[in-house]
């Protein structure tokens, strides 16, 4: 099994369906502090960086040659994360499919700190 990376909506998106592969992307969850270790729980190695003035903190300082993966709750504001860090000159930054709740469904490992 492997990923694939789709295009919804002019959005790159990957299909997660080996979740031990998503070692080669950063892996920035953009949910608020709360979400993140609520019911979902996230991605062990996942760094939290809420959508909006965090983010954009965290976009300004890192490479943009690195392959990130952006995670939410459903993959909506992954998605505007992912097209934000486009428009920065991010060039391999792609939109995590079904967000936590997907990652959920699949009964991929999560986390709680």
């Amino acid at each position: 099994m492997s990923n694939k990376i789709i295009t919804v909506d002019g959005v790159p998106t990957l299909q997660v369906e080996d979740p031990k592969s998503l070692n080669e992307y950063t892996l920035i969850d953009v949910r608020r502090t709360d979400e993140f270790n609520a019911e979902l729980g996230h991605i062990s190695g996942a760094k939290l960086a809420t959508l909006g003035e965090e983010l954009n903190s965290y976009l300004s300082q890192a490479d943009k040659n690195k392959k990130i993966l952006f995670i939410c709750r459903s993959g909506m504001r992954s998605a505007n994360a992912t097209l934000a860090a486009q428009a920065l000159g991010f060039k391999e930054v792609y939109n995590m499919q079904g967000g936590m709740m997907g990652w959920n469904n699949n009964n991929f490992p999560i986390t709680r700190d």
